[in-house]
C-alpha cells in the first residue's frame, strides 16, 4: 500500500470543515424553537381573533389553501385561470396508439412528452423513443387582452378521447364553451398524424393585434454506435417558399430565418420529427446548437434543436391544420408523402442527387428486395464499375499512348529547352498528328466523379443498411470492430475497423496501377512542380487519409470502396495484359503520323494564340536589346 506523503492543504482544509460544523451546532442549539406555523393567504390572515384559542379543523386548512391558490392563479392567469380549477389540472397522461407509433400526451401542456417508434431499436437494443423524460416542449406564447403573456406549456388541457381511441381532444378551457383546442389524429399503419389547433370564442382572451409564438424545441437523442458519426448527419431541415429547402450547418451554434414555412424537420441521422402545415408560416427562426464536446463522454443528446413561428389566431373561430410525422427517414416512405420530405435526406446537390434518385435508389431497392444488404452492396457496386469500364478502357488507352510518345516528347523538349513556347507548338503537334492528349486520359477519369460522390453520399444516409449484418459486420449502417484501443486516438478513434484497412489497401495498389508508366517517369518541365513527387505523395498519403477517415464511418461505404478497387484493379490488369497490344498502338500511331491531319478548330485557334504570344515575346527581346 502505498503510503500517503504530508498534505498540509488537507489538514487545514479538515480543520476548516470541523469549525464550521462546530458552528452551525452551535446556532443550532441557540436557535430559539419555531412558534406555530403561520398561514401565508390572504383568507387565512383575515380570520376572526376572537377565536385565535381554538385552531381551524385540517381539513379547512387544505381547504383555504386551495381557494387561496386558485385567486393566486387566477390574478396571475387571467381568463386562462378557468382550466387550472377543473378535474383535469392534473399530471395525467393520454395513449394514442397503432402498429408503428406508440404517442403519449400530457394534460399538462396538451403535448406530446413519449413517441416511441415499435419496429426499431438502437444499437444497444433499447427502444428508439424521439421524445421521452422532457427532451421535448412545444407550446404557444398567447398575448391576453388583459396585457398577461401565457404559455401553454405550463397550461392544464382537458382530454377527450373517441371511443375508437385514434382521436384525442385537449381544451384549453376560458369557459365551458370558450377554448383553445388541439386535435391529434392518428391512422393505421402510418407514423404521420393529423395535428390540428382550433379555437372557439376567445374574442375577450387573447390579443389579436398581435401574433401567438409557436414554439417547437428538442434535444435529439444519439441511437446508433458512432455518436460523433450521427452527429454529423444530425440537422434541422426545413422546407419554404413553395418547394425550397435548407438546412442548419455542423456549427457550434448555427442559426437560419426564412419566409413561408412549409414543413421544419428535427433530423436525427435515421429518424427525424417533422411539423408540416398545410398553410405555410409567414415565417420561421431556427436554432440549431451542437451538444457533443466529447463523444466518449457527450453519448445522451446529440444537438439542442428550436423553432420559432408566427401563428396568427382569430378571434371568434380559427383552424390551423397541421400534421406531426414521428419515423424513420427512409427515402421511400417519405417520398410516397408527396410532400417534398425526400429533400431531407443528404443525397448530393444538382446531378450528384440525379443519379442518386433516378439510378442508384431504384436499382438498391430492387436488389435488396432480392438478397441480403451486403451482397447487394457488391452486386450495386459491379455494376457501375462495368458502367464504367469503357471509360476506363479508353484512360487506359490514352496513357499507352502517351507512354508510347514519350521518347519524342522528351528530344523535344531537350531540342527547345530555351524556348519554352516552340516547346509547347512542336509537343501539341506531334500529339496531334498521333491521336494522343493527356486529355483524353484526364476526361474519362473527370466522368466518374459524379458517380464517385453520389455513392459517396448514398451509403451513409440509406436507411435499409442499419442494423444489417454481413460477414464479422453487425450493422452495415455504422463501423466494424474487429479490436477495441484502450485509449482513443485522435481523428482515429478507440477501435480498429477491418473494412477501412482493406479499402486502404486496394486504393494503394488500384493508385500504383494507375500511375505505373504515367507521368511518374515523365520529366518536369521548367517551371512546373515536379509532378513525380506529387503523385508519389498522393498514392501513399490517399491510403493513409482513408483508413483514419472512414474508420468511425459506415462500414457499407467502406466495403463498397474496397470492391470498387478490388475490380479496378482486375480490370487494369485485363487492359493492360489482354486488351491493350502497346506494338499495335504503337504502329496505328506511326500511320496516323504519316497521314495528314485535318486540324480543329481548337487546335488552330491554340496554335494561332501561341504564334501571337511568340512574336510578341521576339518583339520585346528585340526592344531590349535596343
Amino acid at each position: 500500500m502505498e503510503n500517503r506523503k504530508f498534505d498540509i492543504n488537507s489538514v487545514i482544509g479538515f480543520l476548516l470543515i470541523g469549525a464550521i460544523l462546530l458552528w452551525l451546532l452551535y446556532n443550532e442549539s441557540n436557535t430559539p424553537q419555531p412558534e406555530a406555523e403561520k398561514t401565508t393567504t390572504e383568507q387565512v390572515e383575515s380570520k376572526d381573533t376572537s377565536n385565535e384559542s381554538i385552531a381551524p379543523p385540517k381539513e379547512a386548512i387544505v381547504a383555504q389553501n386551495d381557494s387561496a391558490r386558485t385567486v393566486q392563479a387566477q390574478k396571475a392567469l387571467g381568463t386562462f385561470a378557468y382550466s387550472a380549477g377543473l378535474p383535469s389540472a392534473t399530471e395525467n397522461i393520454t395513449r394514442l396508439e397503432n402498429d408503428l407509433l406508440v404517442l403519449k400526451i400530457a394534460n399538462k401542456g396538451g403535448q406530446i412528452v413519449e413517441a416511441k417508434l415499435k419496429d426499431f431499436k438502437a444499437h444497444d437494443s433499447v427502444p428508439i423513443y424521439l421524445i421521452k423524460d422532457g427532451n421535448a416542449a412545444f407550446g404557444l406564447k398567447i398575448h391576453t387582452r388583459d396585457g398577461k403573456t401565457i404559455h401553454t406549456e405550463d397550461m392544464y388541457f382537458a382530454p377527450e378521447l373517441s371511443a375508437d381511441g385514434t382521436r384525442l381532444s385537449m381544451k384549453l378551457k376560458i369557459s365551458e364553451n370558450d377554448y383553445l383546442e388541439y386535435i391529434y389524429s392518428l391512422r393505421p399503419g402510418e407514423y404521420m398524424l393529423d395535428f390540428n389547433i382550433r379555437s372557439q370564442g376567445l374574442e375577450s382572451a387573447i390579443q389579436t393585434s398581435e401574433a401567438a409564438v409557436l414554439t417547437w424545441k428538442m434535444k435529439t437523442f444519439s441511437h446508433e454506435k458512432s455518436v460523433s458519426y450521427e452527429n454529423r448527419y444530425t440537422e434541422i431541415a426545413y422546407a419554404y417558399e413553395n418547394g425550397k429547402d435548407d438546412y442548419t450547418g455542423q456549427q457550434s451554434k448555427d442559426e437560419q430565418e426564412d419566409k413561408e414555412i412549409e414543413w421544419v424537420a428535427f433530423k436525427q441521422h435515421f429518424f427525424t420529427s417533422i411539423l408540416l402545415a398545410d398553410e405555410a408560416f409567414d415565417k420561421g427562426i431556427f436554432v440549431s446548437e451542437n451538444l457533443v464536446k466529447d463523444d466518449q463522454v457527450d453519448t445522451l443528446f446529440t444537438k439542442a434543436f428550436s423553432a420559432t413561428m408566427p401563428l396568427n389566431l382569430k378571434a371568434g373561430e380559427f383552424n390551423k391544420s397541421m400534421n406531426w410525422y414521428f419515423g424513420p427517414v427512409d427515402y421511400q416512405i417519405l417520398k410516397d408523402y408527396d410532400r417534398n420530405l425526400d429533400e431531407m435526406i443528404s443525397l448530393g446537390w444538382g446531378i450528384f442527387g440525379w443519379i442518386n434518385k433516378f439510378l442508384v435508389i431504384p436499382f438498391f431497392d430492387f436488389l435488396i428486395g432480392i438478397m441480403p444488404a451486403g451482397i447487394a452492396i457488391i452486386c450495386l457496386t459491379i455494376l457501375f464499375k462495368l458502367l464504367l469500364s469503357p471509360v476506363q478502357y479508353k484512360q487506359y488507352l490514352s496513357k499507352a499512348k502517351m507512354k508510347i510518345l514519350r521518347p519524342e516528347i522528351q528530344e523535344i523538349q531537350k531540342k527547345y529547352k530555351d524556348n519554352p513556347m516552340k516547346r509547347q507548338q512542336e509537343t501539341m503537334a506531334l500529339q496531334n498528328k498521333a491521336g494522343a492528349s493527356p486529355l483524353a486520359g484526364c476526361l474519362p477519369a473527370l466522368m466518374q466523379i459524379p458517380i464517385f460522390y453520389a455513392l459517396f453520399m448514398f451509403f451513409p444516409s440509406v436507411f435499409d443498411l442499419r442494423n444489417e449484418k454481413f460477414l464479422w459486420v453487425d450493422d452495415l449502417s455504422s463501423y466494424d470492430v474487429i479490436a477495441h484501443l484502450p485509449f482513443p486516438i485522435p481523428f482515429y478513434g478507440d477501435h480498429v475497423s477491418l473494412l477501412p484497412i482493406l479499402a486502404s489497401v486496394a486504393i494503394f495498389f488500384s493508385m500504383k496501377l494507375n500511375s505505373d508508366g504515367d507521368m511518374m517517369s515523365q520529366p518536369t518541365q521548367e517551371g512546373m512542380p515536379d509532378m513525380r513527387k506529387m503523385m508519389k505523395w498522393m498514392m501513399y498519403l490517399s491510403p493513409i487519409f482513408m483508413l483514419f477517415f472512414f474508420n468511425n464511418y459506415a462500414s457499407g461505404l467502406s466495403l463498397y470502396y474496397f470492391i470498387s478497387n478490388v475490380i479496378t484493379i482486375g480490370i487494369i490488369l485485363v487492359i493492360k495484359y489482354y486488351i491493350i497490344d502497346e506494338e499495335k498502338v504503337h504502329a496505328k500511331i506511326e500511320e496516323k503520323k504519316k497521314k495528314p491531319k485535318k486540324q480543329g478548330r481548337f487546335s488552330k485557334k491554340m496554335q494561332e494564340i501561341m504564334e501571337q504570344a511568340e512574336e510578341q515575346k521576339r518583339m520585346r527581346d528585340q526592344m531590349k536589346k535596343k
